[in-house]
C-alpha cells in the first residue's frame, strides 16, 4: 500500500482498492463531486483491468450512489458511514488533510456481501491516501501558479509586440524583473519537450535579468528578452545557451529600444532559421536596414491612409472587436498565419470572422502575398516611432505603394536584400534562386503550386527554400517569414526596371 502511494499516488491506491473490493473506489468532494474514480468492469469473477473514471459531478451506477452517500455523510457531519442501496453497499471515510487542503471523502462501492476485512483495509488506506491527496493538491496549486505566471509573461510580451509599453511596464512590475531598455531578443528552439528545464537553465545563465516567455505559437520555442548591456550585449548569452542546453538552437537579434521588441523578435526568428544549419547552433541577425525606416515620411503618410478605415472602425455592438483588437488580429495573422489562433487565444472561426471584417474595411484580400506585404509594411511603419507625416505626401493608398517602392532609398534597400542571391542578370534556368523565389511568391508562397510550376517535387521545392534561408539569413518556410520583404524587394526592382 505504501509502495503504491510513493510510486503511483492516489490514483494507483484507488485502483488497488477497487480491485480488493471488486467494485468501485473513488475520492469525492463533500458536495458529491467525483474527484477521482476507478471501477472494475463487470465479469463472472469480478476480475479485469481497472478503468479510471473522469472527474465529473456524477455518473452512472456506483459513482452515482457514492455521490449521493457523500452528500449524506457531509450533511450528518460524520467521519465515516456505511450505506446500503439495493444490491450494493457503500463504505465512506472522511480523510484528514492539512487545513489549507479541502478534505475529500474516500468511498468504496461493491456488491454485497463485501470481502472480509474490507472496512479495516479502507481505514488503513485512509492515511496514505490523505497524504497523497495533500501532496497532489500542493502540486496542482504550484502548476496553477506557474501557469498564471507564464500567461502573465506572455501577456507582457504581447503588449510589447503591440507597442503598449505603459501597460507592459505595469504588469511586469508585479512579476519581476523590470523590463530592460534597450533590449536584445533571443529565440531558443528546444530539442526536447521539456521547455521548463531549458527555461531554468536560460534563467541561470542570464543571472535572473532576462524575461523568459514560453512561445504561445511554437511549442518548442522560448523567447528571451534580455538587457542590451555589458556581459549580455556581446552575444555570449545566445552562444552559451546553445552550448549548455543540449540540442537547442538559438537565434539572436540586434540591440533595439524596448519599443521595437516586435522587430527584434522577427530578427531573432530569422537568425534561428540560419542557426539550424550551423554546427555551433547559434546565429546573430545579419545587419540590414529596416524598410519601415527607409520608407521615411512618405511611407508614414501612406501607411496612415491605408490603415485609416481600420483604425477608425467603431463596433456596432459592445461585444464586437474594436479597432485596436482588429489591428492586433491583423498583425498576428500576418506574422503567424493560422497559428494566430494560438497567439491570440481565440477560436479559428473567430479569427476567420475578424479577417473577413478587416478585409472588407481595407478593401484587401488578406490571402494574397501582395496585399499581405502591403499591410505588413504599413503596420511596421505605424509601429515605428517619431516618423514625420508631411502634408504634401500622397494620400491614395490604393496606388501609392508603387510610389513608395520607387523611392531611391527603397530601391537601394531592395538591391541589398537580394544581393545574396547573386546577379539577377545571370538568372537563366528554373533552378536559379531568383526564379525559385519569384515563382514561390507568385503562387502565394504555396509549396505545391510553386513546385508544379517549376516541374519539381514538393520536397525538392522545400529543400531549395531551406538552402535559400541560409543564403538570405532569413526564415522563409516558417512564420514570421521574410516573404513580405522579398515580395516588396522584387516589386521595387521591377518598377525600377520599368516592368
Amino acid at each position: 500500500m505504501h509502495g503504491l502511494a510513493r510510486s503511483g499516488g492516489s490514483r494507483e491506491l484507488l485502483r488497488w482498492l477497487s480491485g480488493r473490493a471488486d467494485g468501485w473506489a473513488g475520492l469525492l468532494g463533500g458536495d458529491g463531486t467525483v474527484l477521482h474514480g476507478v471501477a472494475r468492469p463487470p465479469g463472472p469473477s469480478g476480475s479485469g483491468p481497472a478503468i479510471l473514471a473522469s472527474p465529473s459531478p456524477g455518473g452512472a451506477g456506483p459513482a452515482t450512489l457514492a455521490a449521493r452517500c457523500a452528500r449524506e455523510l457531509t450533511a450528518l457531519g460524520a467521519r465515516s458511514s456505511s450505506f446500503d442501496k439495493g444490491a450494493h453497499t457503500a463504505l465512506l471515510y472522511s480523510l484528514d488533510t492539512p487545513p489549507d487542503v479541502p478534505a475529500p471523502v474516500l468511498a468504496v462501492v461493491g456488491r454485497r456481501p463485501l470481502p472480509d476485512g474490507l472496512s479495516t483495509l479502507l481505514a488503513d488506506a485512509a492515511l496514505p491516501l490523505a497524504m497523497c491527496w495533500a501532496a497532489e493538491s500542493v502540486e496542482r496549486k504550484r502548476r496553477r501558479v506557474d501557469l498564471a505566471e507564464s500567461r502573465g509573461r506572455e501577456a507582457v510580451l504581447h503588449l510589447l509586440m503591440t507597442g503598449q509599453l505603459s501597460i507592459a511596464h505595469q504588469v511586469a512590475g508585479a512579476l519581476k524583473p523590470s523590463l530592460p531598455d534597450p533590449v536584445r531578443v533571443c529565440v531558443v528552439e528546444c530539442a526536447g519537450p521539456d521547455r521548463a528545464e531549458a527555461a531554468r537553465i536560460c534563467a541561470d545563465l542570464a543571472g535572473g535579468r532576462s524575461w523568459i516567455v514560453r512561445c504561445p505559437v511554437y511549442a518548442r520555442h522560448l523567447i528571451l528578452v534580455v538587457p542590451a548591456e555589458a556581459g549580455l550585449a556581446d552575444g555570449r548569452l545566445g552562444s552559451r545557451v546553445a552550448s549548455v542546453v543540449e540540442g537547442c538552437v538559438v537565434g539572436t537579434s540586434d540591440d533595439v529600444p524596448l519599443a521595437d521588441t516586435a522587430t527584434a523578435y522577427r530578427q531573432a526568428f530569422h537568425a534561428l532559421a540560419v542557426a539550424r544549419g550551423l554546427p555551433e547552433r547559434h546565429a546573430r541577425f545579419g545587419s540590414a536596414p529596416e524598410l519601415a525606416l527607409v520608407a521615411g515620411a512618405e511611407g508614414a503618410r501612406w501607411a496612415d491612409a491605408l490603415l485609416a478605415p481600420l483604425l477608425a472602425h467603431l463596433p456596432r455592438r459592445g461585444q464586437d472587436p474594436g479597432s485596436q483588437e482588429l489591428t492586433a488580429t491583423l498583425a498576428s495573422w500576418l506574422a503567424f498565419s493560422s497559428h494566430a489562433t494560438d497567439h491570440l487565444k481565440i477560436h479559428r472561426n473567430t479569427l476567420a470572422a475578424r479577417l473577413r471584417l478587416i478585409g472588407e474595411l481595407l478593401g484587401r484580400d488578406l490571402h494574397t502575398v501582395a496585399d499581405q506585404a502591403a499591410l505588413d509594411l504599413a503596420l511596421r511603419i505605424r509601429a515605428t516611432p517619431a516618423l514625420p507625416r508631411p502634408a504634401d505626401a500622397p494620400s491614395t493608398p490604393a496606388y501609392a505603394l508603387d510610389a513608395i517602392l520607387r523611392l531611391p532609398a527603397v530601391r537601394s534597400w531592395a538591391v541589398q536584400q537580394l544581393r545574396p542571391l547573386g546577379d539577377p542578370e545571370a538568372a537563366r534556368g528554373p533552378s536559379d534562386p531568383h526564379t525559385t523565389l519569384r515563382t514561390w511568391l507568385e503562387h502565394e508562397a504555396q509549396l505545391g503550386p510553386a513546385a508544379a510550376a517549376l516541374d519539381i517535387s514538393v520536397p525538392g521545392m522545400r529543400k531549395r527554400l531551406t538552402r535559400l534561408e541560409t543564403v538570405l539569413q532569413r526564415s522563409l518556410l516558417r512564420a514570421p517569414s521574410a516573404r513580405y520583404d522579398l515580395w516588396l524587394a522584387f516589386r521595387a526592382l521591377d518598377l525600377a526596371n520599368g516592368a
